[in-house]
């Protein structure tokens, strides 16, 4: 019998990148500002650390059971129903809102993107959101239904365009770099951090979402384990790269003091645009930024959906067939779609509680998981290091993360506002 070829590890990581490094991280510097440059890469790689351990949970976890089986046949034996339906209404309501988050976006920059290039000096055309926003979903939705390695293909190629757009869009950027900016040595504006480190956390922790690609990987890569934990290691370290470099670009040209009119709009990349100009040439980076965002929306919805794909078809028990996976399709894309079409503008107060459902799922039910799974399966063939230790680790990551979400909220918590 001849043995099937493993998938290339750059493929697996690529759907892990992919999903991390959403557009959330263009709002990345202004969320973590009042914490400044050190306070954020240290913020960043605590999350990565955490984050990474959590999905490596999920790993070990999965891997005693058949393949195909993702959140809800592993938390329901593990954890027994009670945590499988709060896990399960976290997993679906972040998955499903990211999924709208990122049709409605992509389906506006498709929108513009098309007009633009279909449009004469003699003659406009006005394609509309809704035609942008279902031109969007159906391509990128195609490749979901076709297999894991579609998905792996295009999002390879536009991870791979994604670091050339942010490499041309950081260059200039980063050869402007000013210490006394980075290291806000200027005496101007408010000089403390340390109250501003927890409200940082949220932000970092949506910024490396990746777990609902576990169960996707684990079949993919044929129950190896170790192949599965390289492709994550690979994945999640590339991102953290990525976001280390964007920090150092963005918050050292543009000082601390400076970032009040990009705050008070949330972060817009066009505001943040705004404020650098005052400092460097924006115009050619503005262009190269929306090259850049556009794939960073595509590689994330590709990765998201990926993942709820999976879980949808192994809660509603579908199979691997050209029906199963219709069936899937289906489900998976036609309420976000619907959505998006009926609200093309209602993402972000809803988005803004994602993190806190993604809290549940990606930290606290992962380092359970793997407790209850190492009792029942005592022996296993991959082992996520630290022991009872990294378990207590994860969990207080977790509870962190959600008394910070919690308390910024209900307003606990001082709010840097430049």
């Amino acid at each position: 019998m001849k043995q099937q070829k493993s998938p290339s590890l750059l493929g697996g990581a690529m759907i892990i990148a992919g999903t991390a490094i959403g557009a959330g991280m263009l709002a990345n510097p202004t969320s973590t500002a009042g914490v400044w440059f050190i306070g954020s890469i240290l913020a960043l790689i605590y999350t990565w650390f955490c984050m990474t351990t959590s999905g490596l949970m999920i790993l070990e976890a999965n891997l005693h059971y058949p393949t195909g089986s993702s959140f809800d046949t592993i938390v329901k034996d593990l954890l027994g129903k009670g945590w499988n339906v709060i896990n399960g209404l976290s997993v679906a309501f972040v998955l499903y809102i990211l999924t709208y988050a990122y049709i409605t976006s992509g389906g506006g920059i498709t929108q513009n993107l098309l007009n633009q290039v279909l449009s004469s000096t003699g003659s406009a055309v006005e394609i509309g959101r809704t035609f942008g926003s279902l031109i969007f979903c159906i391509v990128l939705a195609a490749f979901v239904w076709l297999s894991t390695k579609a998905v792996d293909r295009f999002t390879t190629v536009l991870i791979g365009g994604m670091v050339i757009a942010f490499f041309l869009s950081t260059t200039g950027l980063l050869g402007s770099i000013k210490t006394e900016v980075l290291f806000n040595t200027l005496v101007q504006g408010e000089q403390q951090y340390l109250p501003y480190l927890l409200t940082a956390l949220p932000v970092c922790l949506v910024s490396f979402g990746f777990h609902g690609n576990v169960p996707s990987l684990v079949k993919y890569y044929h129950r190896d384990g170790n192949r599965v934990m390289k492709a994550i290691f690979i994945g999640t370290g590339l991102a953290l790269i990525i976001y280390i470099l964007w920090q150092l670009a963005i918050q050292g040209n543009l000082p601390r003091a400076e970032f009040a009119p990009v705050i008070e709009k949330g972060g817009d990349v066009s505001a943040l645009l705004d404020a650098l100009h005052k400092y460097i040439e924006t115009d050619y980076i503005a262009v190269i930024l929306n090259f850049f965002a556009y794939m960073a929306i595509a590689s994330s919805f590709l990765g998201v959906t990926l993942g709820l794909f999976d879980y949808i078809a192994d809660l509603c028990k579908f199979d691997d067939s050209l029906m199963g996976r219709t069936k899937t399709t289906l489900v998976t894309f036609l309420p976000p779609l619907l959505l998006s079409l009926q609200f093309p503008y209602g993402f972000v107060i809803a988005i803004g509680y994602a993190g806190l459902a993604a809290t549940i799922w990606a930290a606290i039910v992962p380092a359970l998981l793997v407790k209850a799974s190492r009792k029942k399966f005592p022996h296993t063939t991959y082992k996520v290091y630290g022991g009872n230790l990294m378990i207590g680790f994860i969990i207080l990551f977790g509870v962190l993360n959600i008394v910070a979400q919690v308390g910024a909220n209900l307003g606990w918590f001082a709010s840097f506002n430049g």
